[in-house]
């Protein structure tokens, strides 16, 4: 069992298909195919069930696929304690980053990491946190950007701790208070993001424990989709102060939170117990000295 075909495997997974695994390895499908049908030959189970609308995992090549994460991600932190020797000439960073709020705090600190860096290769992936975090257990990414509180088995290191505004529509009846307090979800949908964003689970349950249960609408991970929604009278949502601080918010209201114990906490998070790479050790030495700045 040879790590190339292991990649092999990994990328048609990822990509839904040979085509584009195909692109994304620099290698024919014909070799792609022979690498993962030998694979199989060795192991003495099918991995592939290929069908119309693509490929999936069978039960076997589910773990297979589990354990082709481990390897690799071993393999590649091999590669790079070996780099560290020559002075981080080569690497990679495989890094997670949410959509909310990355574009504020995290496009700076990547372009600066370039500039000191520019032979580290960096793989980003960008989803939900919680998607995030599973990669991240799973071996696929190194480091990701997470929300207080993580799962288990993994560590982290603090980034920013934001307060949370309610944005209404102007014409909404509360538009002219202070604050905003959760129990007027009772009267107002609630528009939240895309499952899989943390921030989903700490707004429900900020309201659990005053006894409210939002009537939730739309969800998006666009967040000027959100506002535009907000404007239109589709109803409230709640985000970071630091995502909308610096946006025209027309048709908009922004009011600070009434309590303080729903904040947006954003931490980087890795691996429990895990030896990092000199080009994620890089990463979070430079987030950690731009953080009491940003």
């Amino acid at each position: 069992m040879d790590l190339r075909s292991l990649r092999y495997l990994v990328e048609v997974v990822r990509h839904g298909g040979f085509a584009r695994a195909a692109e994304h390895a620099h290698a024919t499908q014909p070799t792609l195919s022979k690498a993962i049908a030998q694979l199989e030959d060795e192991l003495g189970a099918r991995l592939l069930e290929r069908g119309r609308g693509g490929v999936r995992l069978t039960a076997a090549g589910d773990v297979v696929h589990r354990h082709a994460l481990s390897m690799l991600a071993e393999s590649s932190r091999l590669r790079d304690e070996l780099d560290a020797l020559r002075g981080l000439r080569r690497g990679e960073l495989r890094l997670g980053l949410p959509p909310l709020g990355s574009s504020v705090l995290f496009a700076p600190l990547l372009a600066r990491y370039r500039q000191q860096y520019p032979h580290i290769d960096i793989r980003l992936m960008e989803h939900g946190s919680r998607r995030l975090e599973r990669a991240v257990l799973e071996g696929e990414l190194e480091v990701a950007a997470t929300l207080l509180p993580i799962g288990d088995g993994l560590d982290h290191q603090p980034v920013r701790d934001e307060p949370m505004v309610a944005l209404l529509p102007q014409i909404h009846p509360r538009a002219g208070a202070k604050r905003f307090r959760l129990d007027w979800l009772h009267d107002s949908p609630l528009i939240l993001f895309e499952e899989g964003f943390a921030l989903n689970r700490l707004i429900r349950e900020a309201c659990a424990r005053r006894g409210v249960v939002p009537r939730e609408t739309v969800r998006s991970a666009q967040v000027d989709f959100i506002l535009a929604l907000v404007a239109a009278g589709g109803g409230v949502a709640l985000l970071p102060q630091l995502v909308v601080e610096d946006r025209r918010l027309t048709g908009v209201a922004a009011l600070p939170l009434a309590g303080n114990d729903l904040r947006w906490k954003l931490v980087l998070a890795w691996r429990h117990g895990d030896a990092l790479s000199p080009a994620a050790r890089a990463w979070l030495a430079l987030v950690a000295g731009k953080a009491p700045d940003l």
